[in-house]
């Protein structure tokens, strides 16, 4: 949500009419927004707003409906991106080695990107212009759930299924596993002798994903990450950009605490 919706008058002090405000930024209509006031459902800074016409500072108000957050009217802009392998997750490179830059070149605004992913790793990774954002995600008590897909050698049993959810112990320290499934692949009806692995885990460690499945015993062939949190990268295209939905962008503001 990157300014004021078209449409919603603004006072001289810069605030808006809630139901305005909500119906404009797509909740719902303007009557039902109303209702949903009305109906208790929306709160505003941790008070329940059931006076309508009741105006707030949209840059700074802090609305949810129905518990779900509503992304405050900023100048940044909270992209998704389908990286491809190959690229690597700075934007410039000293090896002439192509970069974030080259996806994003007709992009006017400075982006940083939200933690990294390998170079030989695909998949998911947000970019903003918003630097406090940006820190805060990447910032180990902030870290959310991130999901990968991986094409890994050999034949995955579930012994080792429970294993990596159990936690496995790396040179560096303990690794916990949120969540992991085989999802494809059989080696027996393979004649390149593969298994396809999702698994969920919270940190971000360096390579952490292919290190962990080499230690059970499973080099890792392809990885793609699949989701942050609640971004999800469904059927994106590779290296193509998405804006986070509201839904997507609120979340993410409540695990940074923003």
């Amino acid at each position: 949500m990157s300014d004021l919706p078209e449409g919603v008058p603004v006072d001289e002090d810069g605030r808006v009419r809630l139901q305005k405000l909500l119906a404009a930024s797509g909740v719902a209509s303007r009557r039902k927004c109303e209702e949903l006031m009305l109906g208790g459902e929306v709160v505003v800074d941790g008070e329940v707003v059931t006076r309508l016409g009741t105006k707030v500072d949209p840059t700074t108000a802090v609305i949810r409906v129905s518990g779900r957050r509503l992304p405050p009217v900023s100048p940044h802009v909270y992209l998704v991106l389908n990286k491809p392998t190959g690229v690597v997750s700075t934007m410039s490179d000293p090896q002439g080695r192509r970069t974030l830059s080259d996806l994003v070149e007709d992009r006017p605004e400075r982006l940083f990107h939200v933690g990294r992913l390998d170079t030989d790793t695909s998949g998911l990774l947000l970019l903003t212009n918003d630097g406090d954002f940006a820190q805060r995600m990447a910032h180990p008590s902030y870290e959310v759930d991130k999901t990968y897909v991986a094409e890994v050698e050999g034949e995955v049993h579930i012994r080792t299924v429970r294993q990596l959810i159990a936690g496995v112990e790396l040179d560096d320290g303990p690794v916990t596993v949120s969540a992991a499934r085989v999802v494809g692949g059989d080696p027996r009806h393979d004649s390149q002798g593969k298994s396809i692995v999702e698994l969920t885990i919270h940190e971000g460690r360096n390579r952490i994903v292919r290190r962990l499945l080499d230690h059970v015993g499973h080099p890792v062939r392809r990885l793609t990450r699949t989701a942050i949190g609640p971004v999800r990268l469904g059927k994106q295209p590779v290296g193509a950009l998405r804006d986070l939905t509201h839904d997507e962008l609120g979340a993410l503001l409540d695990r940074a605490e923003m």
